[in-house]
């Protein structure tokens, strides 16, 4: 696998004030208020285009993408809260939008797939056989393929011996028994990942974490700490960086957000350890530093973020969405949206939202009606549970 060079970090940008924060990323309470640029650092790099080096596969340029930098024409300058979707859900993780407006969502400690939709109670679908929920681990990731009729859905999960994913069928009412069709991500009490997304080129591609083994990072032969890149049947993309691997990037601690913008880029959001929070801009086959570098380093054969945080308890970022000109990162122990203007490669300066409004947000997803669902994490064993917890926000960009 070849490995991509670094790009250069420039601009970092103050913001009010400075904290200290050494929890892993994702414990914690809260802190800070609402409507602000937040406390401590970002820091943006001036072009985090992929590098040259960087394995050339056609997930580099998925079909009616570019790599030209482009402003966008309509960039949101404004989130609000419109409504609430759902209430009493139970440690929610994953959410896949369906076309008819209505959202499949899994409860990681329960490992129940739930109906949502506007106006009515959460229906229970299904429990997946085999969900050994610890620590982190549990009913994680779904998604649905894009189109007008999804006929299954894929499930993340941790099992017994390993994180795994399964397809169920899908008749737009209910879900059939899964079938496995990758084993052997490594589990953990923590780091295990669990994003799930379809992309532009029709692959599905995986954020697993590092399960609190660092080294597994930076092994190419693990799946832990990586971002994969699979077919709906769970074999590698035939143009991986290794065909015959499901590996597309690696050096990540912990990955749980996967977007990709208008121009078919993939980004993630990744969760530092004591000091730096990640938003990265994704090339085939790049390593991405873990465990030698936490945010930036500046060092050959590592790509630096594209954006990061500092400390993880402004931000810790779990879900990620690119709508209207910015990424959306949801997160934990920042208890806040953070949005990040895209202007093609280059991230720009961010702006907070909901700071400690409604606790721990795990999950952000665009709706077909142009806004965005937001999915709270407070009943996790981490968070501070207010009346209505779990919830399901409706977000909507002006």
């Amino acid at each position: 696998m070849r490995i991509a060079r670094t790009r250069p970090r420039a601009l970092r940008f103050a913001i009010l004030g400075a904290g200290a924060g050494l929890l892993i990323a994702g414990c914690g309470s809260p802190s800070g208020a609402t409507g602000g640029t937040g406390s401590g650092t970002w820091a943006a790099t001036s072009s985090s285009t992929p590098p040259a080096e960087a394995p050339t596969t056609n997930a580099s340029t998925p079909p009616g993408s570019s790599t030209a930098t482009a402003t966008p024409a309509l960039s949101a300058s404004r989130l609000a809260v419109a409504g609430t979707i759902a209430t009493g859900l139970k440690a929610p993780w994953g959410l896949a939008m369906l076309p008819d407006g209505t959202a499949l969502v899994t409860e990681r400690d329960t490992a129940q797939v739930v109906r949502v939709r506007s106006g009515a109670a959460p229906e229970t679908l299904t429990t997946v056989p085999g969900v050994v929920p610890r620590g982190e681990g549990g009913l994680l990731g779904i998604a649905v393929p894009p189109g007008k009729q999804p006929t299954y859905a894929l499930v993340y999960y941790t099992a017994a011996d390993d994180n795994r994913i399964a397809r169920m069928s899908w008749d737009g009412n209910r879900l059939g028994s899964p079938k496995v069709i990758l084993t052997g991500i490594p589990k953990g009490q923590i780091h295990n990942g669990g994003r799930l997304i379809f992309g532009p080129d029709g692959y599905v591609y995986v954020g697993t974490g590092e399960t609190g083994d660092r080294d597994r990072a930076q092994d190419p032969k693990d799946l832990a700490g990586k971002i994969l890149r699979i077919t709906s049947n769970g074999r590698p993309a035939p143009d991986n960086p290794d065909p015959n691997s499901a590996v597309f990037s690696l050096g990540h601690r912990n990955v749980q957000g996967l977007a990709f913008d208008a121009q078919g880029r993939l980004w993630a959001s990744e969760f530092g350890a004591s000091d730096v929070d990640e938003l990265n801009l994704i090339a085939p086959g790049g390593n991405y530093g873990w465990p030698q570098c936490e945010g930036g380093c500046n060092q050959d054969g590592f790509i630096d973020p594209a954006a990061s945080w500092s400390p993880t308890a402004i931000a810790s970022p779990s879900g990620l969405a690119i709508a209207r000109g910015s990424a959306w990162v949801a997160s934990l122990r920042g208890s806040r949206v953070w949005q990040v203007p895209l202007t093609g490669t280059t991230a720009g300066t961010p702006r907070e939202w909901l700071q400690d409004e409604y606790g721990r947000l795990r999950t952000i997803e665009p709706a077909p009606d142009g806004s965005l669902w937001l999915v709270t994490s407070n009943t996790d064993g981490r968070g501070n549970v207010r009346d209505g917890d779990d919830r399901i926000l409706r977000l909507t960009l002006d």
